[in-house]
């Protein structure tokens, strides 16, 4: 197995990182990694914003829901899904930018930030470096909009920790891969018969970390979260910013 597949595989999210900074030629190979994936149409409606300042941190971690390693580590790279560039084009072209205001934009941004957003990973881990990805970005997204100047047509989708890891921390095990990999057709009996089985797997894990008692397992850790709308804030954030589901 070659070297990428490796550093892929033996992921593992990190939360206690060292007090080191990061040279600044290794975060622009990790956001030019970013830039280097491919994008819808080639619209280039991904932009990431690189953020060391102190104050900047601390506020965001508040805003995440305090996660206080994003105040901690050296660097936060926040993933923008950025139409605005491409209603410049419009402006500039004549020919106005619209897919915005169609569900189809926001999948395909929402896509592309995301592929962008695993490059920045890898290539985080290539350098020894442990991430975490924030979702909590979107926990009050009209804040974080004002806190980074973002113009109209634009949102921020995940956050990304970036820093040196403290520990390595217990790689946490995924679905069983026959419930992952369908061939040909979509095979839900496999998934079916994969719930139980992932969730002892999941409980022995809990058990190993000691958060047993806190989450029991995947079904009742994720149903608990999934049965409500957790950041009710993003549908009215993403209208003002001019987007829409029609």
């Amino acid at each position: 197995m070659n070297n990428t597949i490796e550093i892929i595989k033996n992921h593992r999210s990190i939360r206690q990182y060292l007090d080191k900074d990061i040279p600044d030629e290794i975060v622009d190979e990790i956001v030019k990694a970013a830039q280097a994936m491919p994008n819808s149409i080639n619209g280039q409606q991904t932009s990431v914003i690189v953020i060391k300042d102190k104050k900047t941190k601390e506020k965001l971690s508040e805003l995440v829901g305090d996660q206080k390693y994003v105040a901690e580590v050296p660097v936060f790279l926040v993933f923008v899904m950025d139409f605005y560039r491409p209603y410049l084009a419009g402006e500039k072209t004549g020919l106005k930018e619209v897919i915005h205001e169609n569900i189809e934009g926001i999948e395909a941004g929402s896509v592309d930030v995301g592929i962008a957003l695993g490059a920045s990973i890898i290539a985080a881990e290539s350098f020894g470096l442990g991430i975490v990805p924030i979702g909590g970005i979107r926990k009050n997204p009209e804040e974080v909009i004002e806190l980074l100047g973002l113009p109209k047509y634009t949102f921020p989708m995940v956050g990304l920790v970036v820093g040196y890891p403290k520990d390595h921390s217990h790689k946490k095990p995924r679905v069983p891969f026959e419930s992952f990999k369908h061939n040909e057709k979509y095979d839900a009996a496999a998934v079916e018969k994969s719930i139980d089985i992932y969730d002892n797997q999941i409980s022995e894990y809990l058990k190993d970390i000691g958060r047993l008692e806190v989450e029991k397992d995947w079904s009742t850790f994720t149903s608990r979260i999934y049965q409500s709308v957790y950041y009710p804030n993003v549908e009215p954030a993403m209208e003002k910013q001019g987007f829409k589901r029609k």
